[in-house]
């Protein structure tokens, strides 16, 4: 189990489909996440932050963890999006336990405005009002006399826990000290989105929640006993295979019951009724899936809530288990990508992703399956948000910006940043290459048979990002040139490589354009949402580095221009040899020459294709691996004026 995996639980924007069975997969990994998320003070507080040590050994308490982290993520991106937004953007009622009272989209969809009262045993009464994301489960206290436990329904401890009384000492500026006081929670709105923390963090509540199961199991099975019988005859018998592919017609221990099997493990509703009134208050009741409430109803402010996210833990005792997350994938997700009306449940089992049936996300049998994080979303809420995509990122973002290295000066500037009129269009070319560093080493271990076992992957990070204008009388001079300043430790600047040297990611000393990650993050997103073509040598491989998703109409990648079926991927510099006579990567890599290279090929490929069609350029692609074969791929040196490259297209290169 990764952490990488709490990113993605409640959160299905991260998802992509492009597969027929509308399956979604996902498109990053979390890597760059998890670099910013370990600089936040108050993860590592609540112990979010786990060491290798805690997941090797299965020491960490997943259940109570990802609650945490439900909590954390939603109030950070509460309070972020607030800072964004600014604090005249939007104006609450009343001030916000969650920071200031500006609302944000968080907000929008998950906060919900609590009136908190303390009442002192003096008379004095406190109310104060505030913002949450989510509410937490609390359970019956048990009578120890009692041996048995009680029945109890869904809907009414949830309406306990929202509305939640408790006695607890608290201080009473009347009385001047600490003073038994009971303290009740009431709600002024529904929310959009109703996110609830299960807590079965010990085996008295797994207890609770299963005999709960049973209880709602025995009478189902009774109710459906008193109702007249819906099929006059049997289902057809399943149809199971031989290993030699022989039908069997009937299968040992089947039962014609499917349903009970569906019903067993449940004890959550899958809708939700709820209202708020003066006279009642809060009201929640369990209510059908397929049912609807009726317009009066709907007028007078009764909503129904529809479950969409579970998230269980699955325990293993050897290992600490790991966590999973059903998500209901709605209509207008599949409407976008596939063009068809279906709603469908998918598990996410880190990078695993596959369709389950609806009953699967709200059964737990707690001896295996505990239930932690449950999420409610009010019926056709969206309706009333703007789901357009829009980029948030201004143009501003690819203007002049000062540099983090204190020694920096104008004169060192390797790059002129886009005018006003320069601003990119979709389609436009832009050249783009980039190097990295390495963080920490590889951990391998030899086997007895000789093979190598990867135990821990070595860690990339960014360190350089080139674009290059690909079009106009500046083409080929580049606007981005950023060196990405890092706190982490470089255990490798692959120097030979990258060009990187000690020293250039460094404010103190460095002389180059230094950066945050964030900001040359920014402005990356911008040029791929305005639509521009990317042109480089082995983008793919970078672009997965640097973490960033790229259409694929968006990508224009040499390496596979200049690539045959079933034969090896070509060195930029051979290329650039053969192609361009240009001998390029002498004693380092430079991001500049490379990018700009990546579009001179480009030009020359559209040039070959123009000249001969795709059976010529088959044709000079085969002589390129001709002549790479006699050279064991090594570009001959340049003092040693072989020419080979101009000489190659003669024809082709006068056109």
């Amino acid at each position: 189990m990764s952490v990488k995996l709490f990113i993605n639980l409640p959160y299905m924007h991260s998802y992509v489909s492009h597969h027929a069975d509308l399956t979604p997969f996902p498109c990053l990994q979390a890597s760059n996440f998890l670099r910013a998320f370990r600089t936040i003070p108050e993860a590592s507080a609540l112990g979010l932050i786990l060491a290798d040590s805690d997941e090797q050994t299965g020491k960490a308490k997943l259940g109570r963890l990802i609650q945490s982290w439900n909590r954390f993520i939603l109030t950070q991106l509460h309070q972020e999006t607030q800072e964004q937004e600014g604090p005249q953007a939007y104006r609450g009622a009343s001030s916000s336990s969650l920071g200031s009272s500006a609302e944000s989209v968080i907000g929008k969809l998950f906060g919900v405005e609590v009136e908190n009262s303390s009442l002192c045993r003096c008379g004095k009464e406190t109310v104060r009002s505030s913002l949450t994301l989510l509410f937490t489960m609390h359970y019956p206290e048990q009578n120890s006399q009692d041996k048995a436990i009680k029945e109890y329904d869904f809907a009414g401890i949830l309406k306990k826990s929202i509305c939640l009384e408790q006695n607890t000492q608290a201080w009473c500026e009347n009385c001047e000290k600490y003073q038994p006081t009971v303290q009740t929670r009431s709600i002024r709105c529904l929310p959009d989105v109703l996110v609830i923390n299960c807590e079965v963090n010990s085996a008295k509540e797994a207890e609770f929640w299963k005999v709960q199961a049973e209880y709602a199991y025995n009478k189902a099975m009774q109710k459906e006993a008193m109702e007249p019988a819906k099929h006059t005859e049997p289902p057809p018998m399943p149809t199971e295979w031989c290993l030699d592919g022989e039908e069997i017609c009937s299968a040992e221990g089947f039962s014609f019951d499917t349903r009970a099997e569906d019903l067993r493990h449940v004890w959550i509703p899958s809708t939700l009724k709820m209202s708020i009134s003066k006279s009642q208050g809060l009201e929640i009741s369990s209510w059908s899936e397929g049912e609807e409430i009726s317009a009066a109803e709907e007028a007078e402010g009764v909503s129904l809530y529809d479950l969409v996210v579970t998230v269980p833990h699955i325990q293993d005792t050897r290992t600490g288990g790991n966590l999973v997350a059903h998500i209901k994938v709605g209509e207008t997700y599949h409407q976008r990508k596939e063009g068809v009306t279906h709603q469908q449940w998918y598990l996410f089992n880190d990078f695993l992703i596959e369709p389950i049936d609806k009953t699967e996300a709200a059964q737990f049998d707690v001896s295996w399956k505990v239930p932690a994080i449950l999420y409610y979303a009010k019926r056709n809420y969206h309706s009333k948000y703007d789901l357009r995509i829009k980029n948030p990122i201004d143009a501003s973002v690819l203007l002049t910006e000062a540099s983090l290295a204190r020694k920096q000066r104008k004169s060192h500037a390797t790059f002129i940043p886009l005018m006003v009129s320069e601003m990119p269009q979709a389609g436009d070319l832009v050249g783009l290459d980039a190097e990295f560093v390495t963080l920490n080493q590889e951990e391998a271990e030899l086997r007895s048979d000789g093979t190598k076992s990867t135990i821990k992957p070595s860690q990339m990070s960014v360190a350089r990002i080139t674009c290059v204008r690909g079009q106009g009388p500046n083409e080929g001079v580049p606007f981005i040139d950023d060196y990405i300043s890092t706190q982490e430790q470089v255990v490798d600047y692959l120097t030979q490589y990258s060009g990187i040297k000690p020293g250039d990611l460094d404010a103190k000393i460095s002389s180059k354009h230094l950066t945050t990650l964030k900001s040359t993050y920014l402005k990356l997103r911008f040029l791929i949402d305005t639509g521009v073509r990317f042109v480089g040598h082995g983008l793919q491989k970078d672009f997965r580095v640097i973490n960033l998703l790229v259409p694929k109409d968006q990508v224009v990648d040499t390496v596979h221009l200049f690539h045959l079926p079933r034969k090896r991927m070509i060195s930029l510099r051979f290329l650039a040899w053969y192609f361009l006579d240009l001998n390029i990567q002498g004693e380092t890599h430079d991001s500049i020459e490379d990018a700009r290279t990546a579009l001179q090929l480009y030009r020359k490929y559209l040039e070959l294709s123009r000249g001969g069609g795709s059976d010529e350029v088959r044709k000079i692609l085969k002589g390129l691996y001709e002549k790479g074969r006699q050279l064991d791929w090594k570009v001959p040196d340049s003092d040693t004026g072989d020419g080979q490259g101009a000489a190659v297209f003669p024809a082709v290169m006068a056109m």
